[in-house]
């Protein structure tokens, strides 16, 4: 039932260590159960997506946000005839490198570890799921399918990055891969934009003069029902915005199909522009509602004062930590003693924390508190 240009898990290029089919699973539907059942996937449930797990109990988290992004991928991938299992895994494995404490703790990693090769939460997911899940005798990592990685690996490709690169060097990802892009984008920019009002840092009354997206999505549900409480308005205006971008990409993304010739999955690859996008007249809206959250939201005092701390307390971690690596647990300790470098594994034991092991962790160290040894 797939699509031409969709990936297929039977045709797909294998795993690094070769491994015998499953009887009852595709390649992409086990990679998928594998990055479920790993403990970096569960961690995700106590990481910041935007308001730090411990300020509310209906914002989004990591996880959350995570499985609305395989969920709105799926669709969009089911409208367009593609894999829906490799979406779905790509979708569920893209944020599993994602330090604590949100963009803010990826940041001050990156800011430790200049002149180290950085920090980038994509290229530590890769890292999560090719080394650092540890858990099965006959390789590293979770050896997931080069399909998979590939998607994983979409912002690391000119497809992301194309400033200075040549047009012949453009490398463009799988249609499934480009989905999740899309999805992911699509997923934080309403979900923050919910979350924002109902934690009263939004005010709906500004969104509708300042934001022509909400003002759309407002003004339709306002003709729709007679009586709304604030509550209602709010997801029903979110919900409006999904299906719009939802609709509004698949629809353009057909017609780029159409315009491109393209009918098989080495047309895909072959092909030198984006194919899953939105049309102009809705990236431009999408691009003013991303800058008034960018102005009004991200930086609203109540958001930084608490990524300011979790940002020193990451710091802090990782300078003891490097001037006594004997406080870290063996596993990471024994890395050193073997000779990988330092500041990189120290970056590893901290991206994989939760918020909540961030704080506990900089007690345990800096706090003087009455401990027992027997």
């Amino acid at each position: 039932m797939l699509a031409p240009y969709a990936v297929r898990a039977g045709a797909s290029r294998g795993r690094e260590y070769p491994e015998a089919s499953d009887l009852f699973r595709t390649a992409f539907q086990r990679d998928r159960d594998r990055i479920i059942h790993s403990k970096a996937f569960r961690r995700l449930k106590h990481k910041t997506q935007v308001f730090v797990i411990f300020e509310g109990d209906h914002f989004r988290t990591r996880l959350t946000h995570t499985l609305e992004v395989a969920q709105i991928a799926r669709h969009i991938s089911r409208m367009l005839g593609l894999s829906e299992d490799l979406v779905e895994a790509i979708a569920l494995a893209h944020d599993l490198g994602h330090t604590p404490f949100g963009h803010a703790g990826e940041a001050q990693l990156n800011e430790l570890l200049k002149g180290e090769g950085g920090f980038e939460h994509n290229l530590q997911s890769q890292r999560v799921v090719q080394m650092l899940e540890n858990k099965y005798p006959s390789f590293p990592g979770l050896n997931l399918s080069a399909e998979v990685l590939e998607g994983l690996m979409k912002h690391f490709t000119p497809f992301d990055h194309p400033e200075g690169t040549e047009p012949a060097q453009i490398v463009y990802p799988s249609l499934e891969a480009q989905v999740v892009n899309l999805a992911d984008q699509l997923a934080y920019v309403n979900h923050d934009l919910d979350d924002g009002v109902s934690a009263g840092i939004l005010d709906p009354t500004e969104l509708f003069k300042e934001v022509d997206l909400w003002q759309e999505a407002h003004t339709y549900n306002q003709r729709q029902y007679s009586q709304l409480t604030a509550s209602q308005s709010r997801f029903l205006n979110v919900r409006y915005l999904i299906n719009l971008m939802v609709l509004e990409a698949v629809s353009h993304t057909e017609k780029r199909l159409t315009e491109l010739g393209i009918v098989s999955l080495e047309e895909v690859y072959q092909c030198k522009e984006k194919v899953v996008e939105y049309p102009a007249g809705l990236k431009k809206q999408l691009g003013q509602l991303q800058r008034y959250l960018y102005e009004r939201f991200y930086h609203d005092y109540r958001i930084v004062r608490m990524t300011v701390k979790g940002k020193r307390f990451i710091a802090e971690l990782f300078e003891q930590f490097k001037a006594c690596p004997e406080l870290l647990p063996g596993e990471e300790y024994s890395r050193i003693q073997a000779g990988e470098p330092i500041g990189r594994v120290i970056a590893d034991y901290i991206s994989m924390m939760t918020d909540n092991y961030v704080i506990d962790e900089h007690k345990r160290i800096f706090e003087v508190e009455k401990e027992s040894i027997s």
